[in-house]
């Protein structure tokens, strides 16, 4: 059996990014022998991650990278199980580690074998949910908001600000669509037929219910598309006579909220604890 030596323990956590007892006690059963004790971290770091894979993961960060010249970005939504390991050092690294790889392929083995060990180490449910890259045909901004809770990519061209000042809106409006011509015809019929329903039914002349749904129809496409947006520094005009009085155009542009859409388990938090508190004896 080879002596388990500080730098072969130091060796082992290298490769695996696992805390020291865990990599000295892998060294110990296997009797010294690094490939062989990677290779046990691998698979009870791959049990610990599967066992932790059930539980909800709506917390985490958005992992951002931008190319020097402005011309690729990407985003990433890391998820944790809470708002304390959204934090952790280590886990933030990994997130923005992810974003650029992101930038230039796609997720394989090396960031999946780096996730589990992410969760050995710091014992949460952690997941890679949804990445999203952008080529620029102008230029992109990058923002980050809320402790990167929000990230978004705009292309655009331009002066600089308002590519910030786009970011920003986006952030803060979300919207859904960059112009009319993208929100899909189903989308729009379905929305025209709610408010032909309610005109009706107010008993208005025929020419007046037609101008009530086309009014309806208008501030709702406005209200879900980047361009029809009033613009958050200036709600007196729209996103896109911003735009046209600063002689930019925006082309694309992609965001993610940490957690969005994701159903949060709800329950009694102390009631959890002491459950917990009880198996433990």
């Amino acid at each position: 059996m080879a002596e388990i030596t500080a730098a072969l323990v130091k060796e082992l956590r290298e490769r695996t990014g696992l805390p020291m007892m865990d990599c000295k006690k892998a060294l110990t059963e296997t009797s010294g022998d690094l490939d062989k004790a990677e290779e046990l971290l691998r698979i009870k770091s791959g049990a610990k991650a599967s066992k932790a894979a059930g539980r909800i993961a709506a917390e985490g960060v958005i992992g951002a990278w931008l190319s020097s010249d402005g011309k690729t970005g990407s985003l990433v939504e890391l998820n944790c199980e809470t708002d304390f390991v959204a934090k952790n050092d280590d886990f933030m690294a990994f997130a923005q580690l992810l974003a650029q790889s992101v930038a230039s392929r796609e997720p394989g083995e090396v960031e999946e074998q780096k996730r589990q060990a992410l969760v050995q180490k710091l014992g949460e449910n952690i997941s890679i949910r949804r990445y999203k890259r952008l080529q620029a045909k102008g230029k992109l901004a990058l923002y980050l908001h809320a402790g990167a809770k929000i990230g978004v990519l705009v292309d655009y061209e331009g002066p600089e600000e308002v590519g910030k000042d786009l970011a920003m809106h986006i952030a803060f409006a979300k919207p859904k669509h960059l112009s009319r011509n993208e929100v899909p015809q189903e989308v729009i019929s379905q929305e025209r037929k709610i408010h032909e329903t309610r005109a009706k039914d107010s008993g208005k002349p025929a020419e007046i219910v037609v101008k009530m749904v086309e009014g309806a129809l208008n501030k709702f496409l406005g209200e879900i598309t980047l361009l029809g947006q009033p613009f958050v520094k200036d709600d007196k005009q729209s996103v896109e006579k911003m735009l046209a009085a600063k002689k930019a155009r925006v082309h694309a542009y992609a965001f993610f909220v940490v957690g969005e859409g994701i159903e949060r388990k709800t329950g009694d938090f102390a009631a959890e604890v002491m459950a917990q508190a009880g198996k433990a004896h």
